[in-house]
Order: C-alpha cells, then structure tokens, then sequence
C-alpha cells in the first residue's frame, strides 16, 4: 500500500552501500515504496529512520531543477516525508520529523536536543528591565492577550489565569523532536538547535538559531535570512528577520520585519512593525512601530503606530535602584532626529517630540500636541498635530500598509484617528486648558502644566483645534447613523439615532491597537478569571467580537456624551437639531482641511525648493527642476485628497439635509 512503511530488502541495502550509504542498523530504516535507492549518496543513517518516496524535483531560482532525495548527510532519529532533497549536510541532522517538500541544502547542523517547547513560553521582561512584567509568548500571542499580561498587574488574578493558558499551552507543544515543515526551505546556514520551521518558512543564510518557533503559513511564510543570530524567540507568520539581526527572547508579529542589523532583547513586536539598523530593549511594540537607523535605541517603552527618528533614545534609569523606569508613547506619536525623553514619561496620542525632555512629561490629556525643547525647557504646542499633513497622511497609510495576508490575523487593530478613546483625550484637554487659564488668569502671556510651558496662543488655538476635530467627529457619527434612512419626524431622528448597545459607556482603552470600552475589559477579565473564557482561544474570540462590536459601542458613547457636548441628549433631538449639527460639522470638517491644505503648501514654498535647479541658474530653471521631481502643489495628490475630501463631506451634507422634511 502507497503509504505502509517496510523495511529495505537485501538488493536495496546493497545499492545504498555502493552509493556510500551506511547505517549503524539496516532493520532501523523503514521505506515507504515505491522507494528509489538512486536517489540516496552517502547518507549515514543512524536510529529510527523513515524515508518518504522521492519521485519529485525542486526548481530553483534559475530553472535548475534538483531531484528529490538525500546526499551527503548523516541522519539520525530522523523522519523524512515524500519528494524531500536534503544535500550537503556538514554535521547532522537529529530527531527531526521532516514534512513533504521540504529542501534543506548546506546546513551545518539542525538537532533537537531533548524534549522543548521551541520558544514557547519564554518570559520576556518588557517594559522593565529587571522584570515584573514578564510576557510568556506563544506562537499566537496577540498584542492585545500581551497587553493585558503586562499592563494589568494590578489585577494578579487575571495575569495568573493568563499565564496558566498561555503555560498549559506552551506544555502541549513539548516535543522531543523538532519539525521541519511542509515545502519549508532551509539552505546556506549554520546552526539550528531546538526550532520548528514551519510550512512554507524559508532560512537562507543564518547563522545561528536556537530555541525558536517559526510559525509561518502557505498564504504568507515566514523568512529568516543572512547572519541572522536567533535566541528564544518566537516568528508569527509573514515575519521577516534578516541582513544580521540579532534577537533574544522576541516575539516578532505578523508581517513584522527586522532586518539591516537590528537588535532587540526581552522585545515584543506585533503586526507590521519595521525595524532596521537600531536597537530595542525591552520594548512592547504594538502595531506599526517604526524605527529605521542605525542611531536610534528604544528601551523601556510601549509603542504604537510610532515613527522614530535617527537617534531617537531613552533612558530607563537614573542611576538609583538599576532600570526599572518605563514609558508610553501614545498611539501614532513621531520623535525628531537625535530626541530624547527621560523615563519616566507618558506623551500623549498622535504628538510630535523634538529635543530632549527630562522633567518626565505627561502629556496623555492633551493628544496631538508638539512636545519641543527650547533653551532646556520643555514646551507643549496642544492639538496642533491635528492640522499637520503628517498626521493625516500617516492615518491614511497604516491601512495600506498592511501586509499581512495570513487570513487568521492575530492582532486586531483599529485604524481610525478619531475614536472614543482620543476623542475623550481632547474633551478632557478642553477642560484643562480651561482650568489652567483660569487658575493663572486670561491676561498670561504663557502657562506652566506638570513642567511644560505653553505659550497663551498655544493655549487657546489649541483649544480650537480639540473642538473642531470634536465637532467633526461627533457629526461624522450622526450622519453616518442617519445615512440611508427615510426620515420624516422629529420621532423618526429620535428612533434611528437610540443606541442598540448596551456596552460603550464610560472610558475607552487603547489596547495596544485596538480601542474598546474599559467596562467590556473589565467584565472579560472577570471571565477570564472566573473560567466563563476557559482557554486562550475564547480570549481571542471574545477580543475579536469586540472589535466586530465597534461601531455600535462607538455609538453609544457618542449618545452618552451628547447632551455634555451639544446640550441636548439624543433622545430629545429634533430636525432641527440635526440640519444645526450638520452645519457645524460642515464648518469643523472645512475648517480642519483648509488647515491641512495650508500646511501642504509649505512643501511647494521657496524654502522647499532650495537645492533644487543647483546647475541650471535662474528661479524659472530652479522652478522647472522642483516640478520635475515634486509635481505642482494643484496636481500633488494630497492636495487633490483635501479638495475632494470637502467637497464629497459637503455633498454628503448637503444629502442628509435634502432628506429633512422642510417646515
């Protein structure tokens, strides 16, 4: 039968010899037929050998095509599916179970050394050095699962119940033998001890791997590459790791790339992450991290949707008690070239940070702000992020910038810049702002705030900016509730505008990526511990029906906050309420793009084009030379973006109030 196992006749055995093949025991090696003994060249075998059929070839880049089978190896305790090559093996290969299609070519060594987990349940001590907030990765540990176990200490029961799943789990991939898995490809590299390869996974060139899972699928396969050094660590599907990076206890997510010589340690990177050339050390990176030079370190810190410049750094102690300081930065926060932020620090969602800050800022309740040093001091430039091109185009991008393709994606992710959670951040920092001018009097040419400076200007603009972008998005919420809907009373807006959620009220989190009510964390916490949520797939089940719950919780909380915000609750709306709502969304939603639209004209202005026309002599030539490379500010498409983004908002407008029955 195609798949019984046998054992090598007499004639076999004596073709494998005169091919150089030996084996410490013959009765040992079983066959699956039909079984080719061309196929195999000096091959030691040694242990429980099973080999596969070998009636398949690989094609390798080039059209050269290779035929399946073992030469020039030494097996032991191994398992070898159907239509494998493995070539050219300098030491061995011991207990491994080697599945169909698999090409493993110019290896120094690939063991298992005893039972192992392969990178399962390693601690890694984010956020503080010296530990405390250790996360157990597996290989589907998601940022928000990673979030809860090292953010929530204050609930031990929850950590505990967590870290229980997540051990029981790693315990059910022990293994005394490793895997190689199906069509994997594994060439030119050194030594591999104690890792699954999984489907479809290449490693071409790397130095050394240890302890380790690379979790990889059909639909997006995991590559490690050239002088890759890897210890303790865990490679989600689509990950990338290569050009002689180096890791130690990390978990690398979803699409994730590591490359160009980048370190980290005790690090976790979740989908989408990019880092190259710096370092990271003990860093909770959550979904689009950003860091791409060779200067820049993050330590310490929690992250998200970042943008780090070149030598960007913190540090994480003050030589007292060692570095157990940490930081947040808020979701979609960039730091300039060579900025600095002593630990420890909060800065708040969407914020700016330029020079070097050691009077350990918070700045959480005022989002899209510019943190700047002048002079030593630390000033804050509230809201203003909001009218910064940046901002916008980096909102636009995140979605675009995706690259998973595994189906089965792990980290859930919001992508809106507008949410509960940083719209309450600017509702919150309307109120400061008002409580600081009128603690230090309307006439103050400037403010203090936790040891920042704010200018009087800054103060009261970026009071505007909280609430046009307020405005914008609170109307943005009607209209889409009223979109479609046949509306011909004052009872019919009351109606469709009722919330349908419960859940939604109160604060709102941002779980490393992903916004949800705090009420809803709470009451899954309670089921975790409880054990109403019995294993880490409930848990990620639970997670993603929030994330599927967001619009309609978004929408309770903007009814919950109507009445603080428009002075009315949405159960007494009327038309007339809705066509005035609309007006001041048209107006906010105009006023925020007219801002973005100045501020793309600043990259067309004659300070953008120096350097430009450097030969050619004359502003006209200068002029031309800028168009070439730059395009003209009219046709920039951005600048088109902005153009049509007022005039679909104002035609949507202009629909909802057509279908108000007029007085």
């Amino acid at each position: 039968m195609q798949n019984t196992f046998r054992g090598l006749t007499l004639d076999e055995i004596g073709r494998l010899e005169q091919q150089g093949c030996t084996s410490d025991n013959w009765n040992s090696v079983q066959v699956k037929t039909p079984f080719s003994s061309a196929n195999y060249h000096d091959v030691a075998f040694s242990g429980d050998i099973r080999l596969g059929t070998t009636s398949g070839v690989h094609t390798l880049t080039g059209g050269i095509t290779i035929q399946s089978g073992i030469s020039q190896a030494r097996l032991h305790n191994v398992s070898v599916g159907d239509d494998v090559y493995i070539g050219r093996i300098a030491n061995y290969i011991a207990n491994y179970d080697i599945a169909d299609g698999a090409y493993i070519q110019n290896v120094d060594c690939l063991t298992s050394t005893g039972t192992s987990a392969f990178g399962n349940g390693t601690r890694v001590s984010v956020l503080n050095e010296v530990g405390g907030r250790e996360v157990p990765i597996y290989e589907r540990l998601s940022a928000q699962i990673a979030y809860l176990v090292a953010m929530y200490r204050h609930e031990p029961a929850l950590v505990g119940r967590l870290t229980a799943m997540i051990d029981e789990w790693s315990d059910s991939r022990r293994s005394p033998r490793g895997r190689c898995g199906r069509f994997c490809r594994v060439v030119n590299s050194g030594t591999i001890t104690d890792v699954n390869i999984g489907d479809y996974a290449v490693v071409d060139g790397a130095s050394k791997l240890t302890n380790g899972t690379l979790a990889s699928s059909e639909q997006d396969p995991v590559h490690v590459g050239t002088n890759v050094i890897a210890t303790d660590f865990i490679l989600a599907s689509g990950a990338k790791v290569d050009d002689g990076a180096v890791l130690l206890h990390t978990f690398v997510g979803q699409a994730s790339h590591l490359t160009r010589l980048f370190s980290a340690h005790d690090s976790l990177f979740f989908a989408n992450c990019a880092c190259e050339n710096g370092e990271g050390c003990a860093v909770f990176g959550g979904p689009y991290t950003v860091t791409m030079h060779k200067s820049s370190l993050l330590i310490a810190g929690m992250f998200s949707f970042l943008n780090a410049g070149s030598g960007s750094n913190q540090s994480n102690h003050m030589y007292k008690l060692g570095p157990i300081h940490q930081g947040v930065i808020e979701r979609g926060s960039k730091t300039t070239s060579d900025s600095y932020i002593l630990w420890p620090a909060r800065i708040g969602a969407f914020s700016l940070v330029m020079g070097r800050h050691v009077s350990h800022p918070d700045t959480s309740r005022l989002p899209f702000s510019y943190l700047i040093e002048s002079a030593g001091d630390s000033h804050i430039v509230p809201g203003v992020n909001l009218k910064s091109v940046g901002t916008i185009r980096d909102a636009q991008k995140w979605p675009k910038r995706d690259r998973r393709r595994d189906p089965d994606r792990l980290d859930m992710i919001n992508f809106n810049l507008l949410s509960p959670y940083t719209v309450s951040r600017m509702m919150d920092g309307v109120a400061l702002l008002d409580a600081i001018e009128a603690t230090s009097g309307a006439t103050s040419s400037s403010y203090s705030y936790q040891g920042l400076t704010m200018s009087a200007r800054a103060l009261r603009k970026g009071r505007d900016y909280y609430r046009n972008a307020i405005n914008k998005f609170m109307g943005n919420s009607v209209i889409k509730r009223l979109e479609a809907a046949v509306i011909e009373s004052d009872e019919d807006v009351r109606r469709l505008l009722k919330p349908t959620c419960e859940a939604g009220c109160g604060e709102w989190l941002d779980l490393c990526g992903m916004f949800a009510p705090k009420g809803e964390v709470k009451r899954m916490s309670r089921e975790i511990v409880d054990g109403t949520l019995p294993s880490l797939e409930a848990v990620a089940e639970r997670i993603r029906s929030l994330q599927e719950s967001y619009y309609d919780m978004e929408w309770t909380w903007v009814a919950e906050h109507f009445r603080s915000w428009w002075g009315k609750g949405v159960e007494q709306l009327t038309m007339e309420d809705v066509r005035e709502i609309v007006e001041c969304w048209r107006k906010s939603v105009v006023t925020i793009d007219n801002q973005l639209y100045d501020d793309a004209r600043k990259e067309f202005s004659v300070t953008a084009r120096i350097g430009f026309g450097i030969d050619a002599g004359g502003n006209t030539s200068r002029q031309v030379d800028f168009e070439q490379v730059r395009g003209d500010f009219d046709s920039d498409p951005f600048v088109q973006m902005v153009v049509d983004h007022i005039r679909v908002k104002n035609a949507l407008g202009d629909e909802l109030l057509a279908r108000l029955p007029q007085k």
